[in-house]
């Protein structure tokens, strides 16, 4: 990760993640970062390159997000993205007005110039653009590069001083060359070697935890999902039986998830860990009873999930390290990566609570995506069925329930989740989809069963398709298997009466419902 690093600096864009996901696919270790962050920190990080990400502001505005003229003066190459790219022209002499004719969506797009960054892209090609501003006249000594029927200047550079602006997105899978332009800026231009492995990272990371634990005590916060389970399988190969997998069954689980966690990484499975099985289902309802808002709900069982982990460590004696299966999305969704404001906070970053009875929290995996988590997975030798299987969030059904949280909602929840899991792997579609689950909606309604009148519930199916787990879109089911499961579930479920399905793509909504 030190060897070669690009950074994308943060300017509030909805692809932030997007960016940095791109990066690393061209095997270079990418992270994110807010454009507040200090020109002497930039300058400490020593990045093969920088990226400027979009954002929803006017660069000419008095309080827009800017950086200073010295980061075009690093001699750093730097690549801005749509506003990025104007912010970069406005800053070092261009012209950026409201355009007289506003592009979204797929445009085509013509090369008009040679260019390190478009090499091998054809002359004509479509990309996505975004964006009610546009770059009327580039800065000095910048050549126009790509142009568009009504954007005079698509993309600009000063090959000298390595500074490229496209007022397009690259990192979006609706510009066809997208790939190409980003690996172009990251290896022709930065001169990275794209030497970012995975099997280097888990070696490193072993190696760093080792020398970070010595001899000391760890409890592992497992879920028994995906990021949980390779913390939890790397930590073992670190330490062995220094460690000690706490699995909490705070009720909120998928309908027999907890046995089935428990025979994985239990006495009788095949990993020899220290397992402890807590049975917390009455103190997280307790806690939940009554709130109904999103952000709160996850805050409490945030702290819950630590002060039982607290609890099992004192038990257990002298623990000094937490480990948390936290990932990137993780990080910068919770508002502490990037610029984007918080999309939400997840329990064990953003929800944790201000004071923590650990000596330190330890996340090996927060520097990875989900994809990666799952290389990652295999990598360390564990089965397929394990490091693909549904994921699924910490705060569990507390999240997939609408409103308040209670008992009740919670079996509805179980039983329907079940029956969908189970249409959907008999009609052998569980593999081509990324996400799929059953959520409970807060709104009850009028229907008649039996010839007699009910209010009750509606439930919602959600499935989707998607890699990064960043951008997703919804999953085209048959409509004979959503018929299928809308007829069971009214039928076996108590207190349903109706059926929805989710068609909305993330952005503009995210992929689990609270």
């Amino acid at each position: 990760m030190e060897q070669e690093k690009v950074i994308v600096i943060d300017f509030g864009g909805q692809y932030n993640q997007l960016v940095a996901r791109r990066v690393r696919e061209c095997n270079v270790y990418c992270e994110i970062y807010s454009y507040r962050t200090d020109i002497e920190k930039i300058k400490a990080m020593n990045p093969k390159g920088i990226i400027l990400t979009g954002g929803p502001n006017s660069c000419y505005e008095a309080k827009a997000p800017a950086c200073g003229r010295e980061l075009f003066e690093l001699g750093i190459p730097t690549l801005g993205l749509c506003y990025g790219a104007q912010l970069m022209m406005f800053t070092l002499g261009g012209n950026v007005e409201r355009a007289p004719v506003q592009e979204y969506g797929k445009t085509d797009v013509s090369i008009c110039a040679d260019s390190l960054l478009f090499e091998k892209v054809p002359e004509k090609t479509v990309c996505w653009m975004s964006h009610f501003d546009y770059i009327a006249k580039p800065a000095p000594d910048f050549k126009i590069t790509a142009y568009t029927k009504d954007c005079p200047v698509a993309a600009a550079e000063n090959q000298e001083k390595q500074l490229y602006a496209v007022q397009f997105h690259p990192e979006v899978l609706h510009t066809q060359e997208g790939g190409k332009i980003l690996s172009n800026f990251v290896k022709r231009i930065c001169g990275c070697a794209g030497t970012w492995r995975m099997d280097s990272f888990l070696e490193d990371s072993i190696h760093a935890m080792q020398k970070k634990i010595g001899s000391g005590k760890v409890l592992c916060a497992l879920s028994g999902g995906v990021d949980s389970s390779v913390a939890a399988v790397m930590l073992s190969k670190a330490i062995g039986n220094q460690l000690t997998c706490v699995f909490v069954d705070h009720g909120l689980l998928r309908k027999d998830e907890g046995d089935e966690v428990e025979s994985v990484f239990g006495p009788d499975g095949p990993y020899e860990l220290n397992f402890i099985r807590v049975n917390a289902r009455e103190r997280f309802f307790k806690s939940l009873a009554g709130v109904t808002e999103p952000e709160k709900k996850r805050k409490i069982i945030g702290e819950e999930f630590i002060r039982v982990f607290e609890e099992e460590a004192k038990k257990i004696g002298a623990v000094d390290f937490l480990v948390q299966g936290t990932i990137y999305p993780d990080v910068v969704e919770s508002g502490l990566g990037g610029e984007s404001a918080v999309i939400k906070s997840h329990h064990n970053v953003g929800g944790l609570p201000a004071c923590v009875d650990f000596k330190e929290i330890i996340e090996p995996l927060q520097s990875l995506f989900k994809d990666e988590v799952r290389k990652a997975g295999l990598e360390l030798g564990m089965p397929e069925h394990l490091v693909f299987r549904q994921p699924f969030p910490g705060p569990g059904l507390g999240i997939r329930i609408i409103g308040e949280v209670t008992a009740e909602k919670v079996k509805i929840v179980q039983d329907a989740d079940a029956i969908y899991r189970e249409e959907i792997a008999n009609a052998g579609l569980a593999q081509s989809m990324g996400q799929y689950f059953a959520a409970l909606t807060n709104m009850q309604s009028v229907g008649v069963m039996g010839d007699e009148r009910t209010y009750e519930y509606a439930v919602v199916l959600r499935a989707v398709s998607t890699v990064d787990f960043m951008t997703a879109e919804a999953a085209e089911i048959p409509f004979e298997v959503l018929k299928k499961t809308m007829g069971r579930i009214i039928n076996e479920v108590k207190g349903v009466n109706r059926v929805f399905y989710d068609l909305t793509s993330k952005p503009p909504g995210t992929v689990e419902f609270e």
